[in-house]
């Protein structure tokens, strides 16, 4: 891999990797002892579909460590934001969780996904269903006016253990409904189950209970699901996408791909 050497007048002057870029830390916000998020610059070659990821490293040492993180701002912002866990003795998390305002990050140009519009066929109510930092791709399709064009009625589930962690999406849902692209159609349009397994809340239980159970169904006051009208997305835990993946296959659900789009979708890029 060839570096290519950058401005040397600026104070994070770095050599970045062929293939990638160098983006600067913007802002980042920590919500609990395990999650946080941060928002990059983003320069202007950098292009992505709504719930794609890229992998990003940080600078240092002769072979950067990257890692694939769903963008969860949307198309057109004109930043990148993520969301992460923190892992103390992660490869790249470890160091990650520690970053401040005015540092530099790697992200590899090419992005990639099959959580996005285009691997599913036409229906009418799409479901977004996830599990802790899995819903990144989701906060990025949330805030997408397609989704809305394509959609009658979009639900987004989260599942975390705890209360805390549910935070980012409660602030993703307030995004959404402020935003001046989407905010009025998100309103009508978008519903959002927030879930927790390890603490009282709300509602309780892991997502695959609450389908097999109907709760769901009974919370959103909608029928169950069916391939005809419904279209799924997965993201989160390899439990998530096994079970779900069972749910969905004998209620007649194919999934689908970029090569041959189906009636639900699960991506499985995952930090360390």
């Amino acid at each position: 891999m060839q570096p290519n050497p950058v401005n040397s007048s600026d104070k994070h002057s770095l050599l970045v990797p062929e293939g990638c870029l160098q983006e600067t830390i913007t802002s980042v916000k920590h919500y609990t002892d395990r999650l946080f998020s941060f928002r990059t610059t983003r320069s202007p070659t950098l292009r992505f579909q709504s719930g794609e990821f890229v992998m990003i490293g940080l600078p240092g040492g002769s072979k950067p460590i990257f890692r694939a993180y769903s963008i969860t701002s949307p198309t057109w912002d004109e930043e990148l934001e993520f969301y992460s866990i923190k892992v103390p003795d992660g490869p790249l998390t470890s160091k990650l969780q520690k970053i401040q305002i005015g540092d530099s990050l790697l992200i590899r140009k090419k992005s990639s996904g099959t959580v996005v519009l285009s691997t599913l066929t036409p229906g009418r109510n799409l479901y977004m269903l996830s599990t802790g930092t899995g819903i990144a791709p989701f906060a990025s399709l949330a805030r997408d006016p397609e989704t809305y064009t394509r959609f009658k009625r979009v639900v987004l589930t989260h599942t975390c253990r705890q209360k805390a962690e549910l935070e980012y999406g409660y602030h993703v849902i307030e995004s959404v409904h402020t935003d001046p692209l989407v905010g009025e159609e998100a309103k009508s349009k978008l519903s959002h189950v927030a879930t927790t397994t390890q603490e009282d809340s709300a509602v309780s239980g892991r997502i695959t209970n609450l389908v097999q159970s109907k709760k769901l169904f009974s919370i959103l006051n909608c029928p169950e699901f069916n391939p005809e009208d419904d279209r799924v997305m997965i993201c989160g835990s390899m439990a998530l996408i096994k079970d779900l993946k069972t749910i969905l296959s004998n209620l007649g659900f194919k999934e689908g791909s970029h090569r041959e789009p189906g009636t639900f979708v699960v991506e499985r890029a995952f930090v360390d």
